[in-house]
């Protein structure tokens, strides 16, 4: 408890006497993740916009530890490399990851599957905290990541080139890529690659197998004509994460410090993704059409060279979204979705059986606006059909264990959702908001067919078929002032579950020695906020401190799984406008975590943490072309702490310490 009081009170001594630069939200930029495309302050929804450039001043490890910085999200991780992202308490299936504006699957109805998706080639996300099942269809009841790679802005031949180098993992991460535009067409190239040895956590202990490397191509190319607009890409990336268990090293000897080969357990992961977004114009109305393919194979293997695991998810993806104005003040919005996915397994061992899951979607909105007031409302209905066959043969494999096998079933589950909103701006510096909104969710192959182990957490896991739809009501209000010198930011929701599915102990006897857990289901409640206030004494200095806090309990009183604790963070940025120093900055940070002592029935609780972080950057020039230069301190007094969010608190493991990250971007125009 003292320590806790003293890590506040210097961080508000801290704060108190000094200012911050906020490069957080792109507040005037256009958003494509909402209803329509428009700026954030112009629709009801939770949006905010963050550019690459942004996301990459924090020098994160990946998409997950970028966006973990925004207030009210947080990353559930095993290590570094394998994280996925929370938004207020929801993660997993919950939370709907767009690339491009499709959404993207990447078999995570598991813990320890990461987001899987680079960093490199991309423009900006865009983020919705809240249930947008209503846009986007079931899975979007937590909120939305729209990831939006590069297209050029103006003609020309671009080659631009970034690397990153760590310290603590002796890792490093560099692409190249290059863009040839014209007036009405263009196409573009990129290739990358990053490698991490095991990181080291605050006592300078090794975290054995937490090492990863992947290999990305990123292609596009895009034209205009007189009404028509077309946007193709490809993605692909391969990428193997050491998998990190409980006792490891008992099996598996420690190897060269910082070696790459992958000799211990370790996950494969080769990712194909086509899309092509179209832009029609028709006479008096506007028609988006966007289709896509992804195929996503997983194979694990137990070290040595051997595949246990192996499975395929291959998707098929359209979305339609039709805008005709009514007259200047009202626009009409028809939406429509269709998903079909095919799992088929080929490994010895499997997590979920073959299975169809055909999803569509449906949805009509009306988006009144004046100089003032934006009103939105609309209606949707969504459908979704798993249909699973027989899995687990002699000479496949089965269900983790060789006397289990799963029996096809099949499970149809369907929901209308609807929203309401509004963002009222009485001022240019004044923005309000409010909406309420419902979402759904389908139980996932998982929660509705696990039969096992679950390794690396040793528990005998088993679904429910007969799961119901999840279903959740959400209301969210904000309130943003923004003006020369002040920046102020609140939001509040509250979120309701209907249904809410989670993993609960059993009473049956254990199995083999570990103990049985069953999906089962209950209503359930999150709430929390995020405040983000930003001063700006002097033209080249700023203050930024921000709070965020997520509760989330279910109706017997007990605790959720995997809610963040509260967190606090304030820094500085001091930018001087110098010919001899051209885009210097410095900005220190102080980031204090509260203690978690609301774990749920399998967790334990967390204690506080301090984290001291800094970082700085600098532009020069080399032959006449520039270069950014990003020097990042993470962990700066190597800290020896577990986050709440950690898995791998449950072994015994820590996070990391002290971690010097330098990155430098050019770009030439050819």
């Amino acid at each position: 408890m003292l320590r806790s009081l003293l890590s506040i009170g210097l961080l508000f001594c801290f704060t108190i006497s000094h200012a911050q630069v906020a490069d957080t939200l792109e507040l005037n930029e256009v958003v494509i993740s909402g209803i329509q495309e428009s700026k954030a302050k112009e629709t009801s929804l939770n949006l905010e916009s963050y550019t690459a450039k942004q996301l990459a001043a924090q020098s994160p490890y990946n998409l997950s530890d970028a966006l973990a910085r925004i207030p009210g999200i947080s990353q559930m991780n095993t290590g570094n490399a394998i994280s996925k992202p929370v938004i207020r308490g929801l993660y997993g299936n919950r939370v709907l990851v767009l690339l491009s504006g499709l959404r993207f699957d990447n078999q995570q109805f598991q813990d320890e599957h990461g987001l899987g998706l680079s960093q490199i080639g991309i423009d900006r996300i865009e983020v919705i905290k809240g249930p947008a099942s209503i846009l986007y269809g079931t899975d979007a009841v937590g909120g939305i990541i729209n990831i939006i790679d590069k297209a050029p802005s103006i003609p020309g031949k671009t080659l631009d080139a970034t690397t990153r180098l760590f310290s603590n993992t002796i890792g490093t991460l560099t692409d190249i890529g290059y863009t040839n535009a014209k007036e009405k067409h263009w196409w573009s190239a990129r290739i990358g690659a990053e490698t991490h040895g095991d990181y080291a956590d605050g006592k300078g202990n090794r975290v054995l197998n937490s090492r990863n490397k992947g290999y990305y191509l990123k292609l596009g190319m895009g034209w205009q004509k007189e009404k028509w607009t077309q946007v193709n890409r490809y993605n692909f990336s391969y990428n193997q994460y050491g998998f990190i268990i409980d006792n490891l090293n008992q099996f598996f000897s420690p190897d060269a410090r910082y070696t790459r080969a992958m000799n211990g357990p370790h996950h494969n992961v080769m990712l194909n993704i086509f899309s092509s977004e179209n832009n029609f114009k028709l006479k008096s109305s506007t028609l988006l059409l966007n289709v896509g393919v992804q195929s996503n194979r997983r194979k694990e293997d137990e070290g040595g060279g051997e595949i246990s695991l192996d499975m395929h998810l291959l998707s098929a993806l359209e979305n339609a979204k039709w805008e005709k104005p009514l007259n200047s003040n009202l626009l009409l919005v028809v939406n429509q979705q269709f998903t079909f996915e095919n799992n088929t397994n080929y490994g010895k061992r499997i997590l979920i059986p073959d299975a169809h899951l055909i999803e569509g979607n449906l949805s009509g909105f009306l988006k009144y606006h004046t100089r003032k007031v934006i009103i939105e409302a609309g209606i949707g209905y969504n459908n979704k059909d798993i249909k699973t066959f027989k899995t687990g043969t002699l000479n496949l494999g089965s269900i983790n264990t060789p006397d289990t096998s799963i029996h096809a079933f099949r499970v149809n589950r369907s929901a209308f959702n609807s929203i309401a909103g509004i963002s009222y701006n009485p001022a240019s510096w004044l923005n309000f908001k409010a909406n309420v909104a419902t979402g759904n969710r389908a139980a996932n192959l998982a929660e509705l067919s696990s039969n096992g182990l679950h390794e690396g957490v040793y528990r005998c896991e088993i679904g429910t078929p007969g799961l119901q739809m999840e279903q959740n009501l959400a209301t969210d209000i904000s309130l943003e002032i923004e003006q020369d010198y002040f920046f102020f930011s609140a939001a509040a929701f509250y979120n309701h579950f209907k249904n809410y599915i989670y993993l609960s102990l059993s009473q049956e006897p254990a199995w083999y020695g570990f103990p049985r857990y069953r999906y089962t289901q209950q209503n359930a409640d999150l709430y929390g906020g995020e405040a983000i206030v930003i001063v700006k004494p002097l033209a080249n200095l700023q203050w930024k401190t921000v709070f965020s806090m997520t509760e989330g309990q279910l109706a017997d009183g007990t605790y959720l799984p995997f809610i963040p604790a509260y967190k606090l963070a304030s820094s500085i940025k001091l930018s001087p406008a110098t010919k001899m120093l051209q885009g210097f900055y410095i900005e220190p940070e102080l980031a204090y975590t509260f203690a978690q002592n609301h774990p749920a029935q399998f967790e334990t609780a967390t204690p506080d943490y301090t984290l001291v972080n800094l970082n700085t950057g600098l532009t020069t020039k080399f032959h006449k072309n520039k270069v950014q230069w990003i020097l990042a301190f993470r962990n700066l007094l190597n800290t020896y702490y577990t986050d709440h969010l950690s898995r791998l608190k449950y072994y015994g493991l820590h996070n990391e310490g002290i971690n010097i990250i330098l990155t430098a971007n050019t770009s030439l125009r050819l």
